[in-house]
């Protein structure tokens, strides 16, 4: 279970490529049809380097080349059958683009309490960066994880 004590912890650097055939396999399932993620002359006439990802893309991107995408929940001691993913927060300074490598370094920056310790909070910031071109956005999301005697 998180604590305080966890505040500011850090976990492995994680770094994946923006793939064109995972990334337009996203757009398929997710139903996106907007141009500028479909076309590079669309992307470019808007503006971006390339395809820039869609707003969530990077949720996923972290999760796909890690070899243990939950790892980090086993380091705080978190048992998924007691997890909530509350909300999920997204800012982009620039979005990645297909053939960018981007490097995911997430810390905890809260752990908090509610309900009597019933229900602990988690707040893990990720900052999303790649080579050259500094930071493209920064990821917050937060856990929450139930007391297992607190869920009977």
């Amino acid at each position: 279970m998180p604590s305080a004590a966890d505040i500011g912890r850090t976990f492995a650097p994680v770094t994946a490529v923006v793939e064109a055939g995972r990334y337009d396999f996203f757009l398929k399932v997710t139903g996106e049809g907007n141009p500028i993620f479909r076309s590079d002359e669309a992307a470019r006439a808007a503006g971006f380097r390339g395809r820039p990802v869609p707003p969530t893309y990077l949720f996923c991107l972290e999760l796909m080349d890690t070899p243990n995408p939950f790892g980090f929940l086993d380091e705080l001691g978190i048992d998924i059958a007691h997890l909530l993913h509350a909300e999920q927060r997204f800012d982009y300074r620039s979005p990645p683009c297909i053939g960018d490598a981007v490097t995911f370094r997430t810390r905890v920056a809260d752990v908090f309490e509610k309900k009597g310790g019933a229900l602990t909070f988690a707040i893990l910031d990720t900052e999303a960066s790649a080579a050259g071109l500094g930071t493209l956005a920064s990821l917050r999301k937060t856990l929450v994880v139930r007391r297992p005697e607190a869920t009977a």
